[in-house]
């Protein structure tokens, strides 16, 4: 007769003990964190108290580190990259988060034009002729040009487009590399640039150009091949898109994939593969803010009414790609918006709300005073009073 180990079976049946028990704890912990996403995801008053208590989403004017200036200089602050920068009496003091001065740099600029994207940062003296780049800590390259700067934009890897006017030109375009070499120049007779871009790959150019020399106003898109421009300039052209009459073309922007986003006074449309396509209209909506400078996505608030004498604040991001809708709701009319990168900045008076593009708030920061204005980047944001800076990590 073979002999039977009772000892093993007991065995057998601990350890099996010990895996339904395990898997009871994981069934409940999954159970919970679908409950509590849902319940983030769908109730407001929670959402709020998680952001507060437990991520931490909101800090106050207490909490956060401060620059302090003097209110009686001309001072020109910009946020970029990692750092918060303050321009006055010709030098250019970088601070990082902790509002620490790291580096001091001589730039004899007054009245000033910012733009930067990632650790690039463009400067120029508007109605001037100075122009310099700024990479990190460190400049990268300055120049003077002839004529008056009224414009200019920097792309992610450092190339600068530069919009200039008072020549025998109505407008000039002078592109420059990262490493200062001017590549070429465009010159327009009749028409005025409004706003100029260049793609992520470095490989166009493009110019918003308005026409109001008749009765009726024309807006046309007029794209550039960089390379070809720096052989022939006057057969770099590639692709020219003209806007119904009277449609008022304001801003343009690249975003991946050289898809060119175009803002008019009623609407948005992306431009890809020489094909124009809508977006949003918002000719018929009470849209206080809309911006297209962010990536791979656009931006509105439309206020709507929630009582009698008050109203809320609706932000909606669209990415241009998959046309995805997110929203975020404020209760409470946005005064001032701005957007940068992955991120929209509504300031609401003593609250500053700052949310991604997926919807969802980032932080929040709230003021003991009314708060007049701020500058951000992906990382870092600076409230601006009258002679100090609060420093935000984003």
């Amino acid at each position: 007769m073979d002999h039977f180990d009772y000892g093993s079976l007991g065995e057998e049946k601990k350890v099996n003990k010990k895996k339904i028990i395990i898997c009871v704890i994981i069934a409940l912990v999954i159970i919970a964190l679908i409950t509590v996403g849902t319940l983030y995801v769908v109730r407001e008053d929670f959402r709020n108290w998680v952001d507060v208590h437990i991520l931490q989403k909101e800090v106050t004017q207490d909490d956060v580190s401060t620059i302090e200036f003097n209110s009686d200089a001309n001072v020109e602050i910009c946020a970029y990259d990692r750092y918060i920068g303050i321009l006055s009496k010709n030098s250019f003091n970088i601070y990082n988060s902790a509002g620490k001065e790291e580096k001091t740099l001589e730039v004899p600029i007054n009245d000033v034009i910012f733009n930067s994207s990632g650790r690039f940062l463009g400067i120029a003296e508007k109605g001037g002729q100075s122009i310099y780049l700024i990479s990190g800590q460190d400049i990268a390259w300055e120049n003077k040009i002839e004529g008056s700067i009224t414009n200019i934009v920097v792309n992610k890897n450092g190339y600068m487009a530069v919009v200039i006017s008072d020549t025998s030109y109505k407008t000039v375009v002078s592109v420059y590399n990262q490493t200062g070499k001017e590549l070429f120049k465009i010159f327009l007779a009749s028409t005025k640039v409004t706003d100029v871009s260049i793609s992520n790959d470095n490989k166009y150019l493009a110019l918003a150009e308005v026409d109001t020399s008749s009765s009726v106003i024309q807006s046309n898109v007029k794209i550039v091949s960089i390379e070809n421009a720096q052989t022939d300039v006057d057969n770099s052209v590639t692709y020219i898109f003209n806007a119904d009459q009277n449609k008022l073309l304001t801003s343009i922007a690249y975003q991946d994939k050289d898809r060119l986003i175009c803002m008019y006074d009623d609407s948005i449309c992306s431009i890809h593969n020489e094909q124009s396509t809508e977006i949003l209209n918002f000719a018929d909506k009470k849209v206080a803010f809309s911006s297209i400078k962010l990536n791979n996505c656009i931006a509105t608030v439309e206020e709507k009414s929630s009582g009698l004498f008050t109203a809320d604040s609706e932000l909606m991001v669209i990415n241009t790609a998959t046309l995805k809708e997110n929203l975020y709701t404020v209760h409470d009319v946005a005064k001032e918006v701005h957007s940068y990168g992955d991120i929209v900045g509504l300031n609401l008076g003593a609250e500053l709300h700052f949310i991604n593009t997926n919807g969802w708030l980032v932080k929040r920061y709230v003021a003991n005073q009314e708060i007049s204005n701020f500058v951000f980047s992906d990382s870092i944001a600076g409230i601006i009073y009258r002679d100090k800076i609060d420093v935000l990590s984003l």
